[in-house]
């Protein structure tokens, strides 16, 4: 087994290979004088299972022709199988058409890593379970929301007086799982959007009065989603609103609006690099590496990845 990474996010990387006992392999990746992407690898991987770890986010599109030349570099290679390891996956959100002419991005870009060359892929928190269909090859898919839960009940985020929100209906599955593992309630933020990155919301629905309420989602933008949020449950009596989401793309002007006092804590893992300037104190950063680092082991071994998932619910159970 070889890990290899691009330089979307090298410190998440090297977290995976501590945990897993072993070093990142040897390549560079670099750019050529008129800004193509160089891709050397140093070492053989003829037969070996290879995992190519690159979230594609900011920015998407040189992360996105990073994570395909890696791949074609591997296939060339004669590397036994390739995965390719997306901590978050960029162009999600084009997964559909919403009116004519719009394109479908994110069933794009699993062809292209397809063709790339990657025989398997690893993803965490997809923006809709639909993405994994865009794909011909296997999918494993990670939830982040279990380290999330484990989290808020080490900090005693659990029971009746517990709320966990979807900021919309189309969240309201993960956020009832989390609710399950918290022992808490569940309620929903009804919104719609009248253009991109904008929305409005519309109401809230549960009973919020005297709840701690966890907001729930799979990413944070501009922030929009989460203070409007939060706002409506404090004005429904909310007592506090924390923050959740596995992607932290934060584009502004999200750090400015997560730093109102509306809403108490942010917590986010490191799927995505977060620079040191937008790192809020109320900021918690939860490290996705011991889950991926099982996955790509249990991966390797041909082992059950649904199982992972399997035990750490159980063990977050015992914790109550």
């Amino acid at each position: 087994m070889r890990l290899f990474c691009g330089n979307a996010n090298l410190q998440l990387s090297e977290a995976i290979a501590i945990q897993l006992n072993t070093k990142l392999g040897d390549m560079k990746v670099g750019r050529f004088a008129d800004g193509e992407v160089a891709v050397e690898v140093n070492e053989s991987t003829r037969g070996m299972d290879v995992f190519v770890i690159q979230p594609t986010c900011r920015p998407v599109n040189e992360n996105l022709m990073e994570l395909l030349v890696m791949l074609d570099a591997f296939k060339r290679g004669s590397a036994g199988r390739i995965v390719a390891v997306l901590p978050y996956y960029g162009y999600a959100r084009q997964d559909k058409k919403a009116k004519g002419r719009e394109p479908i991005s994110a069933k794009l870009v699993a062809d292209l890593i397809t063709q790339a060359g990657a025989d398997r892929v690893l993803a965490v928190d997809l923006h809709s379970d639909q993405i994994q269909g865009f794909f011909d090859i296997p999918v494993d898919h990670l939830p982040a929301r279990r380290i999330m839960a484990n989290y808020f009940i080490e900090k005693g985020l659990k029971g009746d007086d517990v709320i966990v929100v979807a900021p919309d209906p189309n969240a309201t599955r993960e956020a009832m799982e989390m609710a399950d593992e918290l022992h808490a309630t569940i309620g929903v933020v009804a919104k719609r959007r009248p253009r991109d990155n904008e929305v409005s919301v519309v109401e809230a629905i549960g009973e919020l009065a005297g709840k701690r309420a966890i907001m729930l989602d799979d990413m944070i933008d501009t922030g929009g989603t989460m203070v409007q949020g939060a706002r409506l449950l404090r004005e429904h009596g909310a007592a506090q609103v924390h923050c959740a989401a596995t992607h932290a793309v934060l584009s502004d002007p999200a750090c400015q609006r997560l730093a109102q006092d509306v809403v108490d804590s942010v917590v986010v893992t490191n799927s995505i690099p977060i620079p040191l300037e937008k790192r809020l104190d109320k900021m918690e950063i939860l490290n996705l590496a011991p889950l991926l680092a099982e996955a790509i082991d249990n991966i390797h071994k041909d082992a059950s990845v649904s199982a992972i998932l399997a035990n750490r619910i159980a063990h977050q159970k015992r914790m109550f």
